[in-house]
């Protein structure tokens, strides 16, 4: 066994458990550029930021080699997740208004958005539609979009995107979307999407958004998920998308919506996309594996142990609950609906789970989940996802607002969930906090954290002039 002090000399990465580098698949033994070797390592002197003095020093006097101060060197990457879950996505978006609010209030700053602090964001579904909404730009300044606004928009919209029948069959909905060839009339969801994201009389695409995003859906055509991802767009053309349209592949559930036959701005690569719930219901882990691996935009992480992630579910025990005497008689088409809603909670908590155990020790300081565990208001009806209807959306507010106040559900390593001490929405204040003081502590640090690739101007402006010639 090892003593004592050499456990204290090692790096925070190597005491992290073996299964989150199995589960992201890194076994890097050396960092990039050589900084497992401290002596090699030059620390600077502590800097006291001119315009926060309440910052500490990152390196106290004496503690030069100590591993607390290199990690702070290296500082943390923030990320956020939000799941898939129509228009249950009214809870997440509650969480990302209250966490923005709490930004504002800890960092002073009235005008403090989402995207000021966190540095990579991924959803599927509505959670992909959320997703855009923080993080597009229309300037390369400031989102267009508040967080309050995500929620907002989809209550307000729900009647758009999801309309249903008034025959025999209420409650059945109609696939309101239609093919995305040239000439195809614009309902619902899509009439939605592109007057969201528009600026100038041109679409804004992926190359218009401030940080990283990652978008998934399931590619028809190839049978494997796709992710539409701002630094791919960046790189080339072939992978930048217009964001209207991403938003709808990632949204189009099928049996409510036709899928999508999309192509990049360039035309050189197109897919047949439906709903990314089905590929990534809980994209948690899509975003810290694109992390880990991108060297190039992340260059000092080194583990699981640099990363700060929030992840949002759409909650859980929210609709009817299956007993056996009313399910043992099912057949193949009273399962459909159950199975698919089974199936997408199910690979959320699977996720939820995984990541959980990947963060091991440092899972209380670094990984946070925020879900609605069932609500004294009662079930939902079994279209929760789908019911625009002023009750339904009500009922939702309720559970989003009670889902604050709730005990916050802890994924354990190996030991299923329990109730945590804190509530999820003091659970949300603390990560608002450690948001705004990694923000503060960037500017003490000799090299960047992070070094987001920038969007070519020409090609901006190339996609502009294309999109006036369509219309």
């Amino acid at each position: 066994m090892s003593s004592n002090t050499s456990s204290e000399t090692q790096e925070p990465s190597i005491d992290t458990d073996k299964l989150s580098y199995e589960i992201f698949s890194i076994l890097e033994s050396k960092f990039l550029f050589g900084y497992d070797d401290h002596q090699k390592l030059w620390i600077p002197k502590p800097i006291s930021p001119p315009s926060e003095p309440k910052v500490e020093p990152l390196i106290q006097p004496g503690d030069e080699n100590s591993p607390s101060a290199i990690k702070n060197q290296r500082g943390k990457i923030c990320i956020l997740s939000i799941d898939s879950g129509g228009m249950r996505g009214i809870l997440c978006g509650k969480a990302l208004a209250y966490l923005e609010q709490a930004l504002k209030s800890k960092s002073g700053n009235p005008n403090a958005r989402i995207a000021d602090f966190l540095d990579v964001a991924t959803g599927s579904g509505v959670g992909g539609i959320f997703t855009a909404m923080l993080f597009a730009t229309k300037d390369d300044n400031r989102p267009i979009f508040t967080a309050e606004e995500t929620w907002r928009f989809l209550a307000d919209n729900g009647k758009r995107i999801y309309r249903s029948s008034r025959g025999k069959n209420g409650g059945i909905l109609k696939k309101i979307m239609k093919n995305g060839s040239t000439g195809s009339r614009s309902t619902g969801l899509e009439k939605a999407m592109k007057e969201a994201f528009a600026a100038d009389g041109r679409s804004l695409t992926l190359k218009d958004t401030l940080k990283p995003v990652l978008i998934p859906c399931y590619d028809l055509s190839s049978t494997a998920p796709f992710l539409f991802s701002r630094a791919d767009a960046l790189e080339t053309d072939s992978f930048d998308f217009p964001l209207w349209e991403v938003c709808r592949a990632t949204s189009s559930e099928p049996g409510l919506f036709e899928p999508v036959l999309m192509q990049s701005v360039d035309g050189q690569t197109r897919c047949v996309a439906v709903d990314g719930g089905l590929a990534m219901s809980n994209p948690t882990a899509a975003a810290i594996t694109h992390v880990l691996h991108n060297k190039q935009e992340f260059p000092f992480v080194r583990g699981v142990e640099d990363l700060l992630v929030l992840s949002l579910g759409t909650g859980q025990l929210l609709e009817v609950s299956y007993e056996y005497e009313r399910v043992k008689n099912w057949r193949v088409k009273d399962w459909a609906k159950p199975m698919a809603r089974i199936s997408s909670d199910g690979s959320a908590d699977t996720v939820d789970q995984a990541v959980a155990s990947a963060f091991g020790q440092c899972r209380n300081s670094n990984y946070v989940r925020v879900q609605a565990n069932g609500s004294s208001l009662g079930r939902c009806g079994p279209n929760v996802d789908t019911d625009p209807s002023p009750s339904n959306v009500k009922m939702l507010i309720g559970i989003a607002e009670e889902m604050l106040k709730q005990k916050n559900v802890e994924s354990i390593l190996f030991g299923g969930k329990r109730i945590g001490d804190q509530s999820n929405s003091e659970k949300l204040d603390w990560f608002a906090g450690e948001l705004v003081l990694e923000h503060q502590r960037r500017s003490c640090r000799i090299a960047p954290t992070v070094a987001f690739k920038q969007a070519n101007l020409k090609t901006q402006l190339a996609y502009s002039q294309q999109n006036l010639q369509l219309t």
